[in-house]
């Protein structure tokens, strides 16, 4: 699989920028670079780096420090970078408690 079969579905999308979003934030924080940002996100730098690079995309745990950090609401943020998703597709198996030793779900028949 190549790196480019890898990258997340987001990522792909034409008007995905994380830099503009990480840009916006450095200017909001009152910070100097990328590095002053990291510390403010509680991050690793290479997480910015890779995020700068499309190596990485923003995850929903970033997201949401990004919003305690810089007091912008979380759909702002995704418009910053370009997300304009509506709607997010989970499995059926998320969010269902799991059945406890070795009984049948609910809805088995």
């Amino acid at each position: 699989m190549t790196t480019s079969q890898t990258n997340h579905q987001l990522t792909s999308q034409q008007t995905y920028d994380p830099n503009h979003l990480l840009d916006v934030l450095i200017e909001k924080l009152s910070l100097k670079n990328d590095a002053a940002l990291s510390r403010a996100l509680e991050v690793a730098p290479p997480v910015i780096s890779k995020i700068r690079h499309r190596r990485l995309p923003v995850g929903a745990s970033l997201l949401i420090r990004m919003h305690e950090v810089s007091e912008m609401s979380v759909r702002d943020l995704r418009d910053l970078m370009g997300d304009r998703r509506t709607k997010y597709r989970l499995s059926d198996a998320q969010g269902k408690p799991k059945p406890a030793n070795g009984e049948q779900p609910h809805n088995a028949g």
